[in-house]
């Protein structure tokens, strides 16, 4: 029997020692080192793809869904898009050491905070292999060791990863134990993890809804709650109708299985009879199974385009699949009360060319991202230029949005003195 709880603490234990060649490193080897990660997974790639291949034979063998078997397989391409994430990460300012706060009290203490690293950070993620490179790249950077758990299914993929960002350590002054690969064979492994208070200092969850949850719900480690993408796209009635339709399309069928991938189109009821049979029509055309109200069900009838009815159910599911709902509503504060009904503080979107109705829309959105004639699928850590991310947080505490670097730092205060006593 797997004793879990003996893993994770001998993981973290390794972890913690090793955090120290990260604490004493220069920004320039947490530089290098990264770069010669980035340039031994393009080296590499067959043998990343050959692992790969042994996840995907389970996953299509299992009858994973289509969705899941995206997220989780690897290709040249995505390699390469994993290597230049990782150049990325590595040529951004350090984040370790930044002075915030300086001033000197009437006392003459003289007050510092800076920044520093969280010390051991856990990682419990699902499918995506490329979290194992992209939350290490983050990890390592910003001075933090990793804890990496991912799912069975991809066991494979993620365990040569990770050999081989130790192989990479291991030539350089960081030790290879700042990274460590938890066996994701046993459930146990997860629930160890998550009560290794005082052993591991944070867990990040990055996956289903039901994981997030599960995470937040069991662990007695601090965490940072990321969170699922029920994301929206609302059409005003001043919207530019060719740029809404080009938005509205690369919001849902661009990578339908990631999290700022749209769910819901709202579309104002003045406008509804003109552009929503262009908008059905599209979403039609790239094969997105559409659900809506009665009164979007009208013009689709109309228009000769097949949509069911949406459910209670469907407004508040992330499908990660191209299926998408549709409704018609009265303006932007109808728009904005079905977000906060059905949405997960992901990111909305609005499309319009009236500055009063984005501003409303922007200071009524209780989200981690808010897009203003401008595609959900910017909500990503390299797409903002923090390069790899780490997650994106739904919560509001310390971190919301994309994850990246600053994300993965706390901070302490340095008190000078030159004997005061209280």
């Amino acid at each position: 029997m797997v004793d879990a709880a003996q893993i994770i603490s001998e993981a973290a234990q390794k972890a913690r020692l090793a955090g120290r060649t990260l604490v004493a490193s220069t920004n320039e080897v947490r530089r290098g080192a990264l770069i010669a990660i980035a340039s031994e997974l393009t080296t590499q790639s067959d043998r990343i793809l050959a692992a790969n291949a042994i996840d995907m034979n389970r996953a299509q063998s299992s009858g994973m869904a289509q969705s899941m078997q995206d997220r989780l397989l690897l290709t040249s391409a995505r390699i390469t898009g994993m290597a230049e994430g990782l150049r990325q990460v590595a040529d951004l300012p350090d984040p370790v050491g930044r002075i915030i706060n300086q001033r000197t009290l009437p006392n003459g203490l003289k007050l510092t905070q800076k920044t520093l690293p969280f010390g051991v950070v856990g990682m419990v993620y699902e499918a995506r292999p490329n979290v194992t490179v992209d939350a290490a790249a983050i990890l390592l950077k910003s001075g933090n060791s990793a804890l990496l758990r991912g799912s069975s299914s991809a066991a494979a993929s993620n365990l040569v990863l990770v050999e081989i960002m130790r192989e990479v350590l291991s030539k350089t002054l960081i030790s290879s134990d700042a990274i460590q690969y938890i066996p994701s064979d046993d459930r146990s492994t997860v629930t160890a993890l998550l009560h290794a208070r005082g052993q591991v200092d944070l867990v990040i969850p990055r996956g289903s809804a039901e994981l997030i949850r599960m995470v937040v719900d069991e662990a007695t480690v601090p965490t940072i709650e990321t969170g699922a993408g029920v994301c929206h796209v609302y059409i005003d009635d001043a919207a530019d109708f060719t740029k809404a339709i080009a938005i509205l399309i690369n919001s849902k069928t661009d990578r339908p299985s990631v999290c700022n991938a749209a769910e819901t189109l709202l579309v104002n009821q003045s406008i509804a009879n003109d552009f929503m049979p262009l908008a059905l029509s599209a979403l039609n055309s790239h094969g997105v199974i559409l659900h809506g109200d009665a009164a979007t069900q009208r013009i689709a009838q109309e228009n000769g385009i097949s949509v069911g009815l949406a459910t209670e159910e469907n407004w508040a599911t992330e499908y990660n699949a191209l299926e998408m709902n549709v409704g018609i509503v009265t303006d932007v504060v109808a728009a904005i009360d079905h977000i906060q009904k059905y949405g997960t503080h992901h990111t909305e979107a609005i499309v319009t060319e009236n500055e009063e109705h984005a501003n409303q829309f922007i200071a009524l959105s209780d989200c981690a991202a808010v897009m203003v004639n401008a595609s959900t699928r910017f909500t990503d850590g390299e797409q903002m230029g923090f390069g790899a991310e780490i997650g994106i947080s739904n919560q509001k505490l310390h971190a919301r949005g994309p994850m990246g670097l600053d994300q993965m730092t706390t901070t302490t205060w340095i008190v000078r003195g030159n004997g005061q006593i209280r």
